[in-house]
């Protein structure tokens, strides 16, 4: 578990990478509080973009983390970030404006505590166990809070739990018609976690190279947006989904590209293969 099986070397340095990711997570999920000063919610999508830049950083931490022989090990890395992160961001939620600053520290904390468990009481002896895990927790938090403030316009506790039905002409709460009454937040837990696992497991190996594993970090984050954003429908404005999924279309496509043009450029060969047909009866 101790001997380190390098990735690509070089490249953005990953404190750089940490700072663009929790500098413009915290700064997108901030920009959804427009949706309140402006009394529209048409500022939802950029929870979406502030969970791809967590989503971006955590897959530079995993790289990082799973160098060291733990490559079988990003799924349980991935899961621990999302499910720390989760308690932190709905713990967080009950603080307003400092919601977000809120969920980074207490994210930060149970991640430090994670950490400490799994190297020291554990044994599992990773040099950068304790700091990765600390990472991946405020990852998960700032995942989850993006992509839930994309998905209902608000990052806030109260607007969570409680959504509204007409019966009648009457308004009246209904918590199942809520981001946490009606699940979504499970699905969003999935489409985190899916989005910060998969890159470096695809990438991983003697070809690896940084910029093609944090593109595909960003295509992965922009795919998961998608089904947020046609969940968004059921919560926000019809005009402020449909501005969301735009988004969030485009933004699949143009990564996707890149990623395409950076697998053809790190590629020994590359060929047009047609699909596998599978024998058929007797054949």
């Amino acid at each position: 578990m101790t001997v380190k099986m390098e990735a690509s070397a070089g490249g953005i340095p990953h404190d750089t990478v940490m700072a663009y990711g929790l500098i413009g997570s915290l700064v997108g999920i901030y920009l959804t509080y427009l949706n309140v000063l402006s009394g529209t919610e048409i500022f939802s999508f950029f929870g979406g973009l502030a969970a791809i830049a967590a989503l971006v950083w955590g897959a530079n931490t995993i790289k990082h983390l799973c160098s060291y022989g733990l490559g079988t090990g990003v799924p349980s890395a991935g899961m621990i970030a999302l499910g720390s992160g989760a308690i932190a961001m709905i713990f967080a939620s009950r603080y307003g404006m400092l919601a977000p600053i809120v969920a980074v520290i207490v994210a930060g904390i149970l991640g430090a505590i994670v950490g400490f468990v799994s190297n020291k009481i554990v044994n599992m002896n990773i040099p950068v166990m304790e700091r990765s895990l600390t990472e991946l927790s405020i990852v998960g938090a700032m995942s989850l809070m993006g992509f839930t403030a994309m998905l209902g316009g608000t990052f806030i506790f109260d607007e969570m739990v409680a959504g509204t039905s007409t019966f009648l002409g009457f308004v009246f709460a209904d918590y199942g018609m809520s981001i946490i009454g009606g699940s979504t937040l499970a699905v969003t837990f999935m489409l985190a976690a899916i989005a910060l696992q998969h890159p470096f497991n695809a990438c991983l190996g003697p070809g690896e190279q940084q910029d093609r594993t944090l593109m595909l970090g960003a295509e992965c984050g922009f795919l998961s947006m998608i089904p947020i954003a046609l969940m968004s429908f059921a919560f926000i404005s019809f005009a402020s989904a449909v501005i969301a999924l735009l988004v969030s279309v485009a933004g699949w496509c143009w990564t996707y590209v890149q990623f395409i043009e950076l697998s053809k450029r790190d590629a020994y060969a590359w060929l047009d293969a047609k699909p596998i047909h599978e024998p058929k009866g007797g054949e």
